[in-house]
């Protein structure tokens, strides 16, 4: 799952950058946002760029200076006063497919914490081990006793739990065969309330207690009472070896309905008449109950300081966020592969004119940004293949076998047959194999629908009926580098193979973590 957040700036990632036309534009603190004119249930309506004061022109230039510098975003997405002004995917993503939303997950468990918690299924102030009464649990003590529904949704439940920024104990409980079980066996720490620790076991508690509380799996409960009312056609959502969904992330959801959730709370849980989820909680859920570095923690959600007033996240590791601010009625939305979202903002800001007025039609910039939003999904132009080194030859076909490594790879096959593409098999310590799939060699990723695989690379990712791009390319007589891309989700990895005759030693990393690993491997004997 490896689910670490990158901690957020002090003040919103918007709102920091927007400081100077704040001091001139003279706002005041944030009013509540007015209720949009239609609701996107069944669809978002569009707005041009300029009648939200942003400039088309800036913002076309802002998205190829993404894509030049080739930042792993796969989608951005601006929502303001109830309108999408921006709505952008970037190769190799098309939007076609729902996107995992990592952590940002978590925000959505909360939320769900809260609908039960309207509807009186449950209580925030119920104890966490009432919900488990056929679990005989470890380090029971009257500080385990005394953790509350309320602790969990904060993240300050006391138990001990390594968090950031690697999460071991979340990878610890992914890989043992009861989740919830370990998670309530974790001995205390600190007094449940008072120490606050990002963990995602205690949101995996969440969605076991949900289902507890609901007499339903935390999926349905979500569908009947908070996707569908808002028209959310959620993705797949994976699951624990007992069938509880996993509450701390990999709920997959298109990034136009991750922007429903973001309206959802503009709208303080009001959504086309109903209230969804309370106003009372909605406000409750960003209330400051914990600093977190730089920004603060409430129930899923971060805290960041305006200079006009809060803004709140959802955030996921990888470059999957959901930021509201109020001020400006503004709903931002991205999706990656691991970049920080800092790093597109200044591109967004650029185009920032007026955020008080619309600006004049600006028809040639319209058709401008449009052209270049139409050519992001699409592949680059292919590039010629160099020749192949004769290391090429003396691999392919073979079947490397290695040492016992974090990335639970147990063998490797590739071939090579002098033309653009190359393929590649690999097998995994749990018994799992890949098919043969191709690889690029031109610069472009071969797409290999439904790899059947629910754990690759260590991560607890359901794959199936998933499609992966890989690439490749030789930087060296002896240096392979092969890109694994998962697409619809932010685990990519790279993995530079250093071939030796018969034997191999890997530098495997995952880009936007700290995971990397080098192992060595040999050719497996005829």
């Amino acid at each position: 799952m490896k689910t670490k957040p990158v901690i957020l700036i002090s003040l919103s990632v918007l709102a920091a950058l927007i400081l100077a036309w704040y001091l001139t534009a003279g706002l005041r603190g944030p009013a509540a946002a007015p209720a949009p004119d239609y609701w996107p249930t069944n669809g978002w309506q569009n707005s041009t760029p300029e009648e939200q004061g942003f400039d088309s022109f800036k913002l076309a230039e802002g998205l190829v200076a993404i894509r030049d510098a080739q930042i792993p975003i796969h989608s951005l997405l601006l929502v303001r006063n109830g309108r999408v002004l921006l709505e952008a995917y970037f190769y190799p993503y098309d939007g076609k497919a729902p996107h995992s939303t990592s952590s940002v997950t978590k925000s959505i468990t909360t939320t769900l914490i809260g609908i039960a918690a309207d509807q009186g299924k449950l209580n925030l102030d119920d104890h966490m081990v009432s919900f488990f009464p056929e679990y005989t649990i470890a380090n029971l003590d009257d500080r385990k006793q005394a953790i509350t529904v309320r602790h969990l949704a904060s993240m300050s439940a006391g138990m001990d739990c390594s968090g950031l920024p690697d999460e071991l104990t979340v990878m610890e409980m992914e890989a043992s065969p009861d989740w919830v079980q370990f998670a309530l066996d974790r001995p205390m720490a600190y007094e449940p309330g008072t120490h606050w620790n990002y963990c995602g076991l205690w949101m995996h508690l969440l969605s076991a207690i949900l289902e507890k509380a609901t007499g339903m799996p935390t999926e349905e409960f979500a569908r009947i009472n908070l996707f569908e009312p808002l028209g959310i056609q959620a993705g797949t959502w994976p699951k624990d070896p007992q069938g509880v969904n996993m509450g701390a992330g990999n709920l997959r959801l298109y990034p136009t309905d991750m922007a429903k959730i973001g309206l959802l709370w503009l709208q303080r849980g009001k959504w086309d008449g109903r209230q969804v989820v309370s106003s009372s909680w909605v406000k409750q859920s960003v209330v400051r109950r914990f600093q977190a570095g730089e920004d603060s923690y409430g129930y899923g959600w971060w805290i960041s300081d305006g200079l006009t007033g809060p803004s709140y996240d959802a955030v996921g590791n990888g470059g999957l966020r959901i930021t509201v601010d109020p001020t400006l009625n503004l709903v931002l939305v991205t999706t990656g592969g691991g970049f920080d979202v800092d790093e597109v903002v200044s591109y967004l800001v650029a185009a920032f004119v007026d955020l008080k007025n619309p600006l004049p039609a600006n028809p040639d910039g319209k058709i401008r940004l449009a052209e270049v939003v139409a050519s992001l999904p699409k592949p680059p132009d292919p590039q010629p293949v160099p020749s192949l080194p004769a290391m090429a030859g003396e691999i392919s076909g073979k079947v490397f076998t290695f040492d016992p490594n974090p990335f639970l790879m147990e063998s490797m096959r590739l071939d090579f047959n002098n033309s653009a593409e190359a393929t590649v098999q690999f097998g995994f310590t749990d018994g799992q194999q890949t098919p043969s799939v191709p690889v690029g060699l031109d610069g472009l990723y071969r797409i290999t629908p439904g790899l059947d695989l629910d754990r690759a690379f260590h991560v607890f990712v359901d794959f199936k009926n998933l499609a992966v791009g890989l690439r490749g390319a030789w930087v060296d007589e002896k240096t392979f580098q092969l890109e694994y891309d998962t697409l619809v989700n932010r685990y990519f990895y790279l993995l530079e193979m250093q071939f030796n005759g018969a034997q191999v030693s890997i530098q495997a990393s995952q880009r936007g973590t700290n995971a990397a690993a080098t192992f060595e491997g040999h050719v497996q004997n005829p």
